[in-house]
């Protein structure tokens, strides 16, 4: 992940995103806020994640399900 692309994302899905959700729901509680600017981060980098998996050519010849199982038995062993 690139450091503009990273600091976008927080910005955008941290800041931007849980705001304009909080004032659209009329929410009051700054819980709630936080509760949502959380979410959307780990929303955000799981997507990322599994977009960076499925980019990769070696899945050509696997399954995503397959694919996912042997890079994470790969990064458990590094």
């Amino acid at each position: 992940m690139s450091g503009v692309r990273l600091v976008v994302g927080v910005i955008v899905m941290g800041v931007a995103v849980p705001i304009t959700l909080f004032l659209l729901l009329g929410l009051h509680s700054i819980s709630n806020l936080l509760t949502i600017a959380t979410t959307t981060l780990l929303t955000w980098g799981a997507a990322d994640f599994l977009a960076t998996i499925l980019e990769h050519p070696r899945l050509k010849d696997r399954s995503p399900g397959k694919a996912l199982r042997e890079d994470w038995e790969r990064r458990s062993k590094e």
